[in-house]
């Protein structure tokens, strides 16, 4: 289940993505639009501009913008900047790996699966890009 500090990044680079060109968006605006605790939705803008999603404008005219083309933007590279693993066993992660203490990973059948779960779940994460973040009607 995704957090709800990733639910509101994910929404806040939605709407970044949706007015991608126009300039820089002001945090007060962001958090109005998506509905965002606003002093939440600072640390998130932080912390993707810290990892290079986001681009930020000082002082008048100033706000935040996407540092690339939205297209560029994976949601899992996203997700994981925000809330680490997309994982749900640490012993599966590609990029939080930790080996579980608990048992042999060899022949875990839990681990198997998650494998699995893993894969599919960024098979389709990996391909999603801030694009398809934008709002609009369902298509399927």
């Amino acid at each position: 289940m995704l957090s709800k500090k990733t639910q509101y990044g994910l929404k806040a680079l939605g709407y970044l993505a949706e007015k991608h060109g126009e300039g820089p968006i002001l945090i007060a605006d962001i958090a109005a639009h998506k509905n965002i605790p606003i002093k939440f939705l600072e640390s998130i803008l932080l912390l993707l501009k810290q990892h290079q999603i986001l681009n930020s404008k000082k002082g008048k005219g100033g706000g935040y913008f996407l540092a690339e083309h939205p297209k560029k933007t994976t949601i899992a590279k996203a997700i994981r900047i925000v809330d680490g693993p997309i994982a749900m066993l640490p012993c599966v992660s590609l990029n939080f790996y930790e080996k579980c203490s608990d048992c042999d990973e060899t022949h875990c059948g839990l681990r198997r699966t998650m494998a699995m779960v893993r894969d599919a779940t960024l098979k389709v994460l990996e391909k999603k890009t801030l694009v398809d973040l934008i709002d609009g009607d369902l298509v399927g």
